[in-house]
């Protein structure tokens, strides 16, 4: 259980893999919007 097994975290790192136990981190761009609009003008 090291640098060389597939299944573990040291392992999926070194090989530069991902899976289930090292998830890749969703990727994020800019601020996120809010669903807000200006008041409409009647």
């Amino acid at each position: 259980m090291g640098k060389g097994d597939s299944k573990t975290r040291k392992g999926k790192i070194s090989m530069g893999s991902y899976g289930k136990t090292r998830p890749q981190k969703p990727k994020r761009s800019g601020a996120k919007k809010t669903a807000t609009q200006p008041p409409s003008k009647k």
